[in-house]
């Protein structure tokens, strides 16, 4: 059972720092109890995102391997990108599997919305399972063609211990799937 408080009432709000992507806010924080604190916290921008698993009619799962900077190595997971500016999330995941694995999806099911980090971060992203592809490309933004990675779903399971499919999103997605998947049979 959850227990009900009062948010903390924001006394200031201030950018601190910012870079072309980002910009970080310090909040001056007083909570119901009479305590103040200081958080810091990527400021909203109000764009969410999707992550999208997909699946293939002869039973793979797509994946893609790209760079990531923040490790600093080649990372496996599944298409994601931000949401355009007038787009429903099921608009921004096919259009994403487009640019980014070269199909569309005549069947995109919602699976969950997810936070990372939701002391730092406010942004949500949409996961997303893809099922009834079909051949479409669009030029996407990437600095490289990226590598699509077939995986049996049959071994999908297998995935968790690869070294270079860590990432929580995907990993959280592709459980989401996996149960959803079993529903349906």
């Amino acid at each position: 059972m959850a227990i009900s408080k009062d948010k903390p009432q924001i006394l200031s709000a201030e950018v601190v720092a910012q870079s072309r992507l980002f910009k970080i806010e310090s909040l001056d924080l007083r909570f119901s109890n009479g305590v103040e604190r200081t958080y810091e916290r990527m400021k909203p921008s109000g764009r969410n995102a999707v992550l999208i698993v997909p699946v293939t009619e002869q039973g793979d799962l797509l994946l893609i391997r790209e760079y990531s900077a923040g490790t600093e190595r080649y990372e496996l997971g599944f298409p994601k990108g931000l949401i355009d500016e007038g787009e429903t999330p099921t608009e921004a995941a096919n259009r994403e599997l487009k640019e980014e694995i070269g199909f569309g999806a005549h069947q995109l099911q919602p699976l969950k919305e997810v936070v990372l980090a939701p002391s730092y971060f406010s942004s949500r992203m949409t996961l997303f399972l893809a099922q009834d592809l079909y051949p479409e490309k669009l030029e996407g933004d990437e600095p490289e063609p990226l590598d699509i990675i077939r995986w049996p779903l049959a071994q999908a399971e297998e995935l968790l211990t690869h070294v270079d499919f860590a990432e929580a999103r995907s990993i959280t997605a592709l459980f989401l799937a996996l149960k959803q998947l079993a529903r349906e049979e």
